[in-house]
């Protein structure tokens, strides 16, 4: 049976070192890349992150010398630092119940469930609530990724950062938020020496274990 294209797809990717710097994003390519975030499932539906789409030049400038100059911060096309709440409380959760209310135009009474559901859930994390916060945007990040290469558009997940630094150029802390992990967007070069070797992944037999 011959590979679905999805699979194809994530054959075809990698992660780029070298990007187009005169390619760019389409706004049609742009909202598909911030509706992959958006649409990304999260545990509990907790939904605790921003994606800071960073546009301004000089920004980008900056966050790359505390990325330790890796040019895809300033040569991809698009740059997104996907950043998860340090904590999230009651107030968070009631936030959220009512917007889920207004949307489905019910009593949010009727979401008690879910509410008393999720404010266990923080409780139970306690003092590692941080982490299971943190660990929410991989699942962004991989949607994203893989949704991206489905439409041909290469994309760069990158953790090799001064993540305090970051915080301090784009003014996270005063918004309860951490950088945690970084996502370059665009078209890689035609010279990208990466674009051609044989993509490398371990063996089927070396990874899968039945029981």
């Amino acid at each position: 049976m011959p590979p679905t294209t999805t699979l194809q797809s994530m054959s075809w990717r990698y992660a780029v070192k070298k990007y187009d710097t005169e390619k760019k994003l389409t706004s049609e390519q742009l909202n598909l890349a911030k509706e992959s975030l958006r649409l990304s499932p999260s545990s509990t539906g907790v939904e605790a992150w921003k994606f800071i789409h960073v546009t301004n030049p000089e920004t980008r400038a900056k966050l790359r010398e505390a990325a330790y100059g890796q040019s895809p911060i300033t040569d991809a096309s698009d740059l997104f630092i996907l950043a998860p709440h340090k904590t999230i409380d009651g107030a968070f959760v009631d936030t959220k119940m009512n917007d889920i209310a207004t949307l489905r135009e019910m009593p949010v009474e009727n979401l008690k469930g879910y509410s008393d559901m999720l404010n266990g859930v923080i409780a139970a994390h306690g003092e590692n609530l941080s982490h299971w916060l943190a660990h929410q945007v991989y699942i962004a990040l991989g949607v994203a990724i893989a949704n991206l290469a489905a439409n041909q558009i290469d994309a760069t997940p990158m953790e090799g950062f001064d993540s305090q630094k970051f915080d301090e150029i784009l003014g996270l802390s005063e918004l309860g938020l951490h950088a945690q992990v970084i996502l370059a967007i665009g078209f890689r070069a035609d010279d990208d020496q990466h674009a051609t070797l044989p993509k490398y992944r371990r063996d089927a037999k070396d990874i899968f274990i039945e029981r």
